[in-house]
């Protein structure tokens, strides 16, 4: 999975005050949870961008300006109700032996056959929830629709792993293709047509014989 870096600076104070003067000064107070203890430090609002205005995972790797560097996950993240600024992040550290949990994205790939017949696409999952060691963690899955008809789906069952564990049901619909009312239309006039040609046939069959008996 890819890494970004964040620098940040490691907080000596954590009261309201500092805190509140952190933001003032464009920087965003952050805590990183999973080790001996909590390591809290700022980093500059806009190191951000690339890890929450963006559909991608990726790990984190905290690096304070003493020299000591964190592999983590972005764990929670508040924002302002009115500006939507970033008030606070949350981190949690990574160790290559312990498992994590993670939200990995969903892509689909190809086009599907149902989808082209009139069908209706539901992407149920965008997001799938995982457990596995750091290095396991992949970056997306890629899902091929190349082969899905209307009616047919994928679910978790299909998208299993030995590298990780998928924390959702085995039978939770990711992305199906249901009948639209245009799909439905277009059987009945192949179903139509179908009949229209077996009258045809049998009335050209019910002609013949009468010639023949003449």
């Amino acid at each position: 999975m890819k890494s970004i870096t964040i620098n940040g600076s490691q907080r000596e104070s954590v009261g309201k005050k500092a805190t509140k003067a952190l933001r003032n000064a464009g920087q965003v107070p952050c805590v990183l949870y999973g080790g001996d203890k909590p390591v809290h430090f700022s980093a500059d609002e806009l190191a951000f961008s690339k890890i929450v205005y963006t559909p991608n995972a990726h790990t984190v790797v905290i690096a304070l300006e003493n020299g000591e560097t964190y592999n983590a996950v972005l764990q929670d993240i508040q924002f302002h109700p009115v500006s939507d600024k970033i008030l606070h992040v949350d981190f949690y550290q990574l160790f290559e032996d312990k498992p994590v949990t993670m939200n990995i994205p969903v892509r689909l790939v190809g086009n599907s056959p149902g989808v082209k017949n009139g069908g209706r696409l539901l992407f149920r999952k965008r997001k799938l929830a995982i457990k596995a060691l750091p290095g396991k963690l992949p970056d997306f899955f890629n899902i091929d629709i190349s082969k899905l008809k209307i009616g047919m789906h994928i679910d978790v069952d299909k998208l299993k792993n030995d590298d990780f564990t998928i924390l959702h049901p085995d039978n939770q619909v990711v992305v199906q293709v249901k009948t639209a009312r245009t799909a439905i239309l277009v059987e009945e006039e192949e179903e139509g047509e179908d009949l229209e040609g077996a009258e045809e046939t049998t009335a050209e069959a019910g002609a013949t014989e009468e010639t023949a008996q003449e």
